[in-house]
């Protein structure tokens, strides 16, 4: 709708600039999708209303007003959408539209099904998006969880869209911190082997990590510690980082994650990538040599300063693999990249934008999502955690105590970039004030007046002009002009990268749904009228269904 009014007023412009009646053809966009219509939140201003007389004001050397009068005379409403326009204040244009103008969409929504809403504004370009990629160093915590939910969310609006996506995430089995998890599961190895042990204070902590090391000496009795120290702690690392990534991947299958691509930070050693980066920077004149370390001219492509990507002992830094794995993401047909981070790593984007630059991509072509932390909460109350002990709620707890779908639309529920409570109490609360059930109930309820009109013998429930045009009332318009504002919705959050927007859209839907159904009885004593509600309400459930599904949430049946 929002659309054939934005081209009614395009088309309109251009015309009173062939009559003669705007003096200049300097348009403020060069298309009707440049137009802004917003709507209004007093109905008395209109279902639509347009600033753009305003905006054309500068260039048409004509008051605001006499502009809208220009653009209201040559408008063609030739479908009969619009009942009425009004000129308010300095030279708003306000639009009044028919309930007949709305019933389009109900057909819209039911002809398309699933694809209802998805802009083809991805053209199959080719997006990889790597998100959680946290060190298989310890068990997925709830930052993580949130990380994983709006990587996994923004793939599935980015695919909705038209993008060729694939999910992807990087293992960092490489380096000093898989090195310290060798060691501290061989300290608590040589400890459960009778061994007095100085447990560090930088070292992994937390039961995971005596659990690996009974695991390893019930496998291999005392051999390990009669192997060389070096050889000891490189076995447990290797052996601690796959069983903490095989439960990585468990922890997210559990919460409907699903990747199409594991990567290994070490194959981009063991193949000879990242020294061959290095090299071909070296001889490009971006890498270059002081204090006896290899310095990257990273501030020649607007970082701060200069970053070290081999140390002068020639240990490379995380920025040397990351380089290589960037470059590998593009030799593989990416078009874009976009990385899922946590909002502690905001500093790391200058350098990694640097060498993504350096390596003849362009800016856009690179995208990083910030995620903030979680505040978990019990009962309102904060939950007490302490990283130094070790001791911490995980993804599976939390997945386990309140389920995947209410972790996943709750963590969902506020832009990535702003700081999130999570209360585990209110998650499992069958009310409406969690916002998980207040969305999955609209779905739940559709399903069981579909269900008891089946048992009054109304199995096809299709378009019926007669029985549409009842839909008069307020709240039936409202409902629909809700749907109406679905595809909407849908692009922005591709657009933005910004799967926030289709959770909210859903809680709009399901108040406009819940207001409905206070009011008004789906299944009445006029076939015609049951038939139309049915024929809207289904309607709803489908777009529902839809934005459930962009969230990787479910749409259960009942409740």
């Amino acid at each position: 709708m929002k659309n054939k009014i934005k081209m009614l007023i395009f088309q309109a412009v251009k015309k009173a600039h062939k009559n003669g009646e705007l003096p200049s053809s300097d348009f403020p966009v060069s298309d009707f999708s440049g137009i802004e219509l917003e709507e209004p939140k007093m109905s008395a201003h209109g279902d639509f209303s347009s600033n753009m007389a305003m905006v054309m004001a500068s260039t048409q050397k004509m008051a605001p007003r006499k502009i809208a009068q220009a653009v209201i005379k040559n408008l063609e409403n030739s479908e009969g959408i619009i009942d009425k326009i009004e000129i308010a204040g300095p030279g708003f244009i306000n639009f009044f539209t028919g309930p007949g103008a709305w019933y389009p969409v109900l057909k819209d929504v039911h002809e398309a099904g699933d694809k209802y809403g998805a802009p083809d504004i991805g053209a199959g370009k080719k997006i990889q998006i790597e998100f959680v990629s946290a060190n298989p160093t310890g068990p997925l915590h709830v930052g993580h969880g949130r990380g994983a939910a709006v990587g996994d969310s923004v793939a599935n609006i980015l695919s909705f869209c038209g993008y060729d996506v694939q999910r992807e995430y990087y293992i960092n089995d490489s380096g000093r911190q898989i090195n310290t998890l060798g060691k501290s599961v061989f300290l608590r190895y040589q400890e459960l082997s009778g061994k007095d042990i100085d447990f560090p204070e930088d070292h992994y902590k937390g039961d995971y990590i005596k659990e690996i090391a009974e695991t390893i000496l019930k496998q291999k009795n005392h051999e390990i510690i009669n192997l060389d120290q070096d050889q000891a702690v490189e076995y447990c690392a290797r052996f601690a980082a796959g069983k903490i990534l095989n439960s990585i991947k468990q922890d997210l299958e559990d919460f409907g994650v699903r990747f199409d691509n594991w990567f290994s930070e070490q194959t981009l050693f063991d193949s000879g990538k990242v020294a061959e980066i290095i090299n071909s920077f070296k001889n490009e004149g971006v890498i270059y040599e002081k204090d006896q370390a290899l310095w990257f001219k990273t501030s020649d492509f607007g970082d701060e300063k200069d970053r070290v990507v081999v140390r002068s002992n020639s240990q490379t830094t995380y920025f040397a693999s990351d380089i290589a794995y960037h470059r590998n993401k593009y030799e593989r047909g990416m078009e874009k990249v976009i990385d899922v981070w946590g909002a502690d790593h905001h500093g790391y984007i200058p350098r990694m934008t640097a060498s993504i630059l350096a390596s003849g991509r362009s800016k856009d072509q690179f995208a990083v999502i910030l995620v903030q932390l979680v505040n978990l909460l019990r009962g309102g109350a904060p939950v007490a955690m302490s990283s130094r002990a070790g001791e911490f709620i995980t993804l599976k707890d939390v997945v386990d105590e309140v389920g995947a779908d209410a972790a996943r639309f709750i963590f969902l529920t506020r832009h990535y970039e702003s700081k999130l409570d999570f209360d585990l109490e209110l998650a499992k609360k069958k009310t409406n004030d969690n916002p998980v059930f207040y969305v999955q109930y609209v779905h739940a309820r559709i399903s069981s007046i579909l269900a008891k009109g089946q048992e009054q013998g109304i199995t096809d429930i299709k378009w019926k002009e007669d029985a549409v045009k009842l839909l008069k009332e307020p709240e039936d318009i409202a409902l629909i002009k809700a749907l109406a504002r679905y595809p909407e919705a849908v692009e922005a959050a591709g657009r933005l990268m910004e799967p926030h927007r289709i959770t909210y859209y859903l809680m709009e839907l399901s108040s406009a749904f819940h207001a409905y159904y206070n009011k008004h009885k789906v299944l009445t004593e006029n076939p015609d009228l049951t038939l139309g509600r049915l024929y809207l309400v289904l309607a709803v459930k489908k777009v529902i269904k839809n934005g459930l599904n962009l969230l990787g949430v479910s749409a259960p049946e009942k409740m």
